[in-house]
């Protein structure tokens, strides 16, 4: 039964929504069809019921029930109104239609109408045919001068025409709602593959876009807001894949880096002891070289896988803005200056596409630098940009003087060397070139008050 259920179920998720769609339009029909034919059955019923009552009443008008017998009146349609029609004195048969017999069974129900007494409806069945009757009491005439008889009136109705409008009414609905599943069918699988088509159009986009580490992103096209979450996805799953490879590109720079060194030992070595027989002591230097150089190798090694398989644990190159921030804001001393950490974002969460490390190595020497020149507070701001994180190290202090500006990222170079405070030089170039190395930038900003703001822009993780 599993099989069965699994094939019948359509493959696609376009397939599946028409399917459902259609289960649905028709369970839906299924109640209004069945309602609407109840009512059409319903009302047809009333209307035959109203034409035998109206019958009824006619023909009760030419009764008279004031004599000692009951008398017919002669009317000029007397034969349309005695069509199907019965007239009884008390339970005795006074007329009947000439086609009716005796003992036929709609005689005997127009009968038993009659002796049940006031005005009833029944149906009976002739030949294979529903035939309906009605039977309405004639009131004794109260000026008659004798003795007042009663009289009952039963008209017969075929049902056939009546019937077969509501059969060819049920007939014309189901119709109708054959007609109404398959357009529902036609402009659900159409309206749904035209609502997917900007998926199937993202999914190769992210299928391109991380086969290339592409910095191209979902974020900046109007969207709506079903899918606008699902860019926000795949941007977030692309940034995650751009932040591995930089972060697999970085281990292999540094294995190389540092396996050259010790490397080149060995080599060196090898070479220098093949070239011409050695002594024993030399023989045993060059050994002692050999090794220690295999042994640097190992640690080197060690550390850097190490502190890969460390990072497996999530994105691996990536790591939590936020975090990062708070642990930097707490070495230093509120009470000389207070450092105030910010985010721009609700959610509070910020990832940016490089270790921890780097982004404490990045954002320590702007932090110092905004230390040392604050006069009363600095502050560190976080804010996301489409494919990007911004970090903000701002002070209230007397800012970058604009002859300056130029110079400030150079190595060494300070605006005056002789102002009391520490330092090189070389903290704002350290940041901006690891920056620059994680595919990001650090730059001086606009303030937009006293004092300076340095902006850093990392790729999100």
């Amino acid at each position: 039964m599993r099989v069965l259920r699994d094939a019948a179920r359509p493959a696609t998720l376009r397939g599946r929504l028409s399917l459902l769609a259609v289960a649905t339009a028709a369970f839906v029909m299924a109640v209004f069809t069945i309602a609407f034919n109840a009512f059409v059955h319903q009302h047809l019923a009333r209307q035959a019921d109203d034409q035998l009552r109206a019958r009824a009443s006619a023909i009760a008008a030419t009764i008279d029930t004031g004599g000692p017998v009951l008398r017919v009146l002669e009317t000029p349609q007397e034969d349309l109104l005695d069509t199907n029609a019965w007239i009884y004195q008390g339970t005795s048969l006074v007329e009947q239609p000439p086609a009716a017999g005796a003992n036929s069974p709609v005689t005997r129900a127009a009968a038993r109408l009659a002796a049940q007494g006031g005005a009833r409806c029944a149906t009976a069945s002739h030949a294979g045919v529903q035939i309906r009757l009605c039977a309405r009491p004639v009131p004794p005439s109260p000026d008659g001068g004798g003795p007042m008889r009663t009289a009952t009136v039963v008209t017969a109705l075929d049902l056939t025409p009546y019937r077969a409008s509501g059969d060819t009414l049920l007939m014309a609905s189901l119709a109708l709602d054959t007609v109404m599943l398959l357009c529902t069918y036609a402009v659900t699988r159409f309206a749904v593959g035209r609502a997917l088509r900007p998926v199937r159009t993202m999914t190769d986009q992210a299928a391109r876009w991380s086969a290339t580490a592409s910095e191209e992103r979902f974020s900046g096209a109007p969207r709506p807001a079903e899918l606008a979450r699902l860019g926000a996805s795949l941007d977030a799953f692309l940034d995650r894949i751009r932040a591995a490879l930089r972060h697999e590109q970085q281990l292999t720079s540094e294995l190389s880096h540092e396996l050259r060194n010790p490397l080149a030992t060995i080599v060196a070595e090898l070479d220098w002891w093949q070239a011409r027989p050695r002594g024993e002591d030399e023989t045993r230097t060059a050994q002692r070289a050999i090794g220690d150089a295999a042994r640097s190798m190992r640690t080197i090694c060690d550390t850097l896988l190490a502190e890969a398989r460390e990072g497996a644990g999530g994105a691996p190159g990536t790591t939590a803005v936020l975090p990062v921030l708070n642990a930097l804001a707490d070495r230093t001393d509120p009470a000389v200056v207070p450092v105030r950490v910010v985010c721009a974002e609700e959610d509070g969460e910020l990832t940016a596409g490089v270790p921890a490390a780097v982004l404490e190595r990045i954002v320590s020497p702007l932090l110092d630098n905004a230390l040392r020149y604050a006069a009363t507070a600095v502050h560190l701001r976080a804010f996301r940009e489409p494919g990007r994180v911004r970090i903000e190290v701002g002070d209230d202090g007397p800012g970058v003087p604009e002859g300056f500006r130029a110079h400030l990222f150079r190595p060494g170079r300070r605006a005056d060397p002789g102002d009391g405070h520490d330092g090189a030089g070389l903290g704002l170039p350290l940041a901006r070139r690891l920056a620059r190395s994680a595919g990001g930038e650090a730059e001086l900003g606009e303030p937009g008050g006293g004092g300076a703001v340095f902006v850093v822009r990392l790729p999100a993780g």
